[in-house]
């Protein structure tokens, strides 16, 4: 396997790519775990279940990343078995491939791999948000991208050691903290008006949205960089981050993100956005 690694490196997680009859992309979780150099999918499931786990902490719906579906395996001599799976994201493969075993060096790759991929979406997803032409557009855009970049920050954060939910809370807080001036969630939503069950994220506006995932992108790849290590740590960092996006605002001479306007809430965007396609 060690050869078959060198001469077809990233390669073989592009090879054993799949897409579904709506066009979107899949990984077979057996095929990926025989990647990965887990001969027996019982010990691969531990890995899954853990993938599992920070997809939950991170907020997102378990069920829209790894999906439950048959899988044909080969099972010798040309024949080939229908099996327990699980249909994979992107973002299932990602995480999957952080909690596999590092030692592996087709694991490291599997790292790489998920990462340039995701960055290579990002780069493109970067071109269609400038092309985006009205506020409400953007706001869409801007708030799918925070929801997909915390799946990213959870996992970061998680690898540094912030593990149960109250912990990742304060974590969060932190980053608020730094970025508004030392209000945590509470403090924004009473600055703002909201109310508890109103979703801070949810009435931002593009700009205080993009100043929002400017700090958690960059908070991800600086506890990734500097493989930073312990909770205070981690807290720590995510402060100093936004922190530093307030800096730069502040050196623009921008409207600090704690006076910005409260948007109406983006979830009738969504509602409206989807009525639009019905009607096309």
């Amino acid at each position: 396997m060690a050869t078959e690694i060198s001469k077809n490196g990233l390669n073989l997680f592009e090879q054993i790519k799949q897409t579904d009859d709506n066009g979107n992309e899949f990984w077979g979780a057996r095929q990926l775990a025989k990647i990965l150099e887990y001969s027996d999918f019982r010990n691969f499931i531990s890995v899954i279940n853990k993938a599992k786990e920070a997809c939950a902490n991170s907020g997102q719906k378990i069920e829209d990343h790894l999906v439950d579906f048959n899988e044909m395996v080969s099972i010798g001599s040309g024949a080939f078995r229908e099996m327990a799976s699980y249909k994979l994201s992107r973002y299932a493969g990602y995480l999957i491939v952080q909690n596999a075993d590092p030692s592996k060096e087709i694991v490291a790759l599997g790292q790489t791999y998920f990462a340039v991929q995701t960055r290579l979406q990002e780069i493109r997803q970067l071109d269609e948000y400038n092309q985006l032409s009205t506020e409400d557009e953007k706001r869409l855009f801007l708030r799918n991208e925070m929801a997909r970049h915390n799946i990213d920050l959870a996992a970061a954060a998680k690898d540094a050691g912030v593990i149960e939910p109250i912990d990742y809370a304060i974590f969060q807080n932190h980053g608020y903290k730094g970025l508004y001036n030392g209000l945590d969630a509470k403090g924004i939503h009473a600055k703002k008006g909201l109310k508890k069950s109103q979703q801070i994220l949810d009435h931002m506006g593009s700009t205080e949205l993009a100043a929002n995932l400017f700090r958690a992108t960059q908070t991800e790849e600086k506890l990734k960089r500097e493989q930073i290590v312990g909770k205070q740590k981690a807290n720590e960092t995510h402060f100093e981050v936004g922190r530093k996006v307030r800096q730069t605002i502040q050196e623009l001479g921008g409207e600090m993100p704690e006076n910005l306007p409260v948007a109406e809430s983006v979830k009738k965007l969504e509602t409206k956005s989807e009525s639009k396609k019905l009607k096309k």
